[in-house]
Order: structure tokens, then sequence, then C-alpha cells
């Protein structure tokens, strides 16, 4: 883990036990910390690199009972080459335009957020997002965080990623699309582009959350080998 100066201490917390959203019949706790105040930035990269995740103004890892099968990855950009389907993928949706805007939420936004839940995620907790939830999500972030919003030729706004920048890469904390596109790969498409777009800006990795190998939800991942894990001793490759 990096080092920094902190100002002010920072307080660490353990939620009490819920029902797992990636494994059924299990329970998960995190221990979480507040990210505020002028060292909110720095606390952030540090908490990053060592496997934490933010959401709203919130650091949080797995501190799971009994169970280690969340674990945190990150793309390698330097060494990452898209196979032959994923090329593909880049190719279908070469046309979309992708426009970085401030992390305000829109309307717009809002619908073809709910409408991804509805049709993808229906019965989980963030399917009952009204908008003032999601304009939460998206604004409560003490950091540099920007949305990446992919429009078509008409200007229809059919995917977005919200994204943090980083001193070591960009970290993809929720991305959407819309439902009846799902043969254009669209969830695949946008990590896809934040590779190149931190090969662009010169930076090393792209963080993709939490790896779980036994959840539909999150297997996805491994595609995007190589990939680090982080474990006991730090950052490490992921064996595909």
């Amino acid at each position: 883990m990096d080092h920094v100066a902190l100002k002010r201490p920072h307080f660490f917390f353990t939620t009490a036990p819920l029902p797992c959203p990636y494994l059924a019949g299990r329970m998960e706790r995190k221990i979480v910390t507040e990210l505020s105040g002028p060292d909110a930035e720095s606390l952030h990269e540090t908490l990053s690199r060592a496997g934490f995740r933010r959401s709203h103004s919130i650091a949080y890892t797995p501190a799971c009972q009994g169970c280690s099968a969340c674990i945190a990855v990150r793309i390698v950009v330097k060494d990452f080459e898209p196979n032959r389907t994923m090329r593909k993928i880049l190719r279908r949706n070469a046309g979309l335009e992708a426009r970085f805007t401030a992390p305000h939420a829109s309307a717009e936004q809002y619908r073809l957020f709910a409408r991804y839940q509805e049709s993808r995620h229906s019965g989980g907790d963030m399917a009952l997002m009204g908008f003032y939830d999601y304009r939460s999500m998206v604004e409560d972030s003490p950091i540099q965080t920007f949305v990446v919003e992919f429009r078509d030729n008409s200007g229809m706004l059919r995917a977005a990623v919200l994204t943090d920048r980083m001193d070591d890469g960009l970290s993809a904390v929720y991305s959407f699309y819309e439902p009846t596109m799902s043969e254009d790969s669209l969830g695949t498409y946008m990590v896809l582009w934040l590779v190149e777009e931190a090969r662009r800006q010169n930076l090393p990795y792209v963080y993709l959350g939490y790896w779980v190998r036994d959840s539909g939800k999150m297997a996805y991942k491994i595609r995007f080998s190589p990939l680090e894990a982080y474990g006991p001793g730090g950052w490490a490759p992921l064996p595909a």
C-alpha cells in the first residue's frame, strides 16, 4: 500500500451482515471509511491501490467471515490486446461518439439507467433507485469523477460509464446501456474503450472492481486478461 500524510485521523467501520448480492446463501460485510476533507483524493488513491472501491463518498472493501470470493482486479493496459471477439465488438460500435461530461445526473441518463436496471437487474436494490438516488450516485464524489456518454449518429444516448480518474489509471465505477442492444455488447465495449482511453492518457491500469469467479454478474471480468489481482502480497498477475 502507498502511504500518504493524512491531515486528520480517518476511522474505519465494519457494516452489519447483509445478504450477499453475488453468491446465494452467503452474507456480506464491509469495511468502510468516509472520503472527505482536504486529503480525500490522496486517501482514495491509497485505498484503491489496496483493493478498496468507491461508492458515493465512501471507500469500502469486503470483510466477509469465512469467504474471500471478491477479488479486486485491474487491467494491465500495456499488456492488453483485444481478442478476435473484442475486435468485432469495437468495429460494431465504431459509430458511437464518446462524450466526456461532468458528474451531473441528467433525466436522460436516469431513464436509460432505469431501463437497464429493469431489464438486467430486476428485483435488485439498484432497480428501486429513483432519480435522486441516481443523482447521489453520480454527483456525491469527493474526487475527480466524470461520466462518459456514448451516443449514436442521431445523438441518442446508448450507454454511459461513471468513471474515477486516478494517478495510475481509470476506475470503472458503474456502467449501464440500452438493454435492447444486447447484441452490440455495449458493456464489453465500454471496458475496451476505457482501456484505450487509459492508453491515450499514459495510465497503466483500468480498475474493474471485484471479480467473483462463481458469480454470473462478475465472472465476465476474467475475459480482460492480463489482469492483476490484489491479495495479501499486494498486486500480482491473476491466472487466466
